[in-house]
């Protein structure tokens, strides 16, 4: 079970590895950006799938085609009937010019088409460069459009010899095809294909790197939310199950807690991350809680949904499943001496479930004085923020240890808030 809903993935992460040319391979794309893989070894697999296209990447750099052929040609495979001609046919192409051409400068555009996937880009991989189920999947795309003999009839075409007994036979191969199903299943490989190259891309744009699938380390290095320009690099590492983050208002910690689940998120979807090196575990259970809101259609309120989501995650993890949990301002919808009650009683717990890893960040100060925390049992960091005179200055560099600084009134006053309430204090006094 997984919640990543508050990454917002397909909005904020997807547009780094989108290059697709064509709706359906976008679509294919949202997929896989979606879906977890559901083993170490199937991470690994994909990681290697991907490397294999980076390696090709000089015969996918102009990797490109008319959309609009594109677009019609699939149309014209799948949605139209090219019937086997029969004598019948044969005479009516003869006779009727306009079928006849029409026909023919569909099928013009077919062989050309294909022919350039083809020649230029499916026909030059290296094969040994994917591992030997992805192979398989080449091979299908290939055998595909060898059925159509594109030599030839590409031949025939550049030699203006291509006449109509060219379109009756073509047409014979195309029915067969589609009788077979393997239009529509080349069309989906050829889907997966455009979306793993597209992500490969991205991965080569923006310098992402591969993460270890390590047993148990939880490392991330020099890490960073792809979405923030000229980003300050963090790291993090999970050697305590249980992580409290502390830090003033605006001191990133919110940023922080993404950056780390968009990793551990592309880690399990088999991608490369915005990080310079990490050694991720395997998780069963991936939950994201930073964005809070109110389920008014339910009659939840805001602090209803922080308990289920925290009663979610805890009975994954204590059922066994190995669970990684972000939770932002843990327990903020409620009182603060129910907050620290309940949130001192939930830290206790998590510690115990080791199989786990729990980051939580919090503006509940008297949390420092939990038995855990004294004990060493827990780890604990902030984001570092200076003041000079009354102004805050934000590093958003991760540090040691637990921040009690409080900035809430200097950046009230900042905002010119005192001046305004000293101003309607005035026209009542007068």
């Amino acid at each position: 079970m997984h919640d990543v809903e508050d990454l917002n993935i397909k909005q904020e992460i997807l547009p780094f590895f989108d290059f697709t040319l064509n709706s359906f391979s976008r679509l294919s794309l949202g997929k896989l950006m979606i879906t977890p893989l559901e083993s170490p070894d199937r991470i690994r697999e994909r990681q290697q799938v991907l490397k294999g296209f980076i390696s090709n990447a000089g015969i996918f750099r102009e990797y490109t085609y008319s959309r609009t052929d594109f677009y019609e040609i699939k149309r014209f495979l799948t949605e139209s009937s090219v019937n086997k001609l029969n004598f019948s046919d044969r005479l009516r192409l003869l006779i009727s010019e306009n079928d006849r051409m029409a026909l023919k400068a569909r099928f013009i555009q077919l062989i050309t088409f294909f022919n350039k996937l083809n020649s230029w880009y499916l026909g030059r991989i290296t094969k040994d460069d994917f591992p030997d189920g992805y192979k398989a999947g080449l091979a299908l795309l290939q055998d595909f459009l060898q059925k159509f003999n594109l030599p030839f009839y590409d031949r025939l075409i550049l030699e203006n010899r291509f006449r109509n007994r060219h379109i009756a036979e073509l047409s014979e191969i195309v029915t067969k095809l589609q009788t077979a199903g393997e239009i529509v299943s080349f069309y989906n490989r050829l889907a997966e294909f455009e979306a793993m190259l597209s992500v490969s891309q991205g991965i080569l744009k923006y310098g992402f790197v591969f993460p270890e699938i390590s047993s148990n380390d939880l490392i991330i290095n020099e890490l960073y939310h792809p979405l923030v320009k000229n980003p300050v690099i963090n790291n993090f590492s999970g050697f305590h199950n249980v992580t409290l983050l502390t830090g003033p208002n605006m001191s990133g910690k919110s940023t922080y807690l993404k950056s780390i689940g968009v990793c551990i998120w592309l880690a399990h979807i088999g991608l490369a991350l915005p990080a310079a090196s990490a050694r991720i575990p395997f998780y069963t259970g991936i939950f994201v809680s930073i964005n809070h809101s109110d389920d008014i259609a339910r009659g939840y309120s805001h602090f209803m949904q922080e308990v289920l989501r925290v009663k979610s995650v805890l009975n994954e993890a204590v059922n066994g499943q190995k669970c990684f949990a972000v939770f932002d301002e843990l327990f903020k919808g409620t009182n603060p001496d129910d907050a620290l009650e309940i949130s001192a009683a939930t830290i206790a717990g998590m510690t115990r479930l080791n199989n786990s890893v729990f980051i939580i960040s919090t503006h509940l100060h008297l949390l420092n004085k939990i038995k855990e925390n004294e004990a060493g049992d827990i780890n604990t960091c902030h984001l570092d923020c200076d003041i000079d005179g009354e102004r805050p200055f934000f590093s958003y560099k991760l540090r040691e240890g637990w921040s009690d600084l409080r900035i809430g009134t200097l950046l009230f006053k900042q905002a010119g808030i005192y001046r305004l309430l000293a101003a309607t204090i005035e026209p009542m006094i007068s």
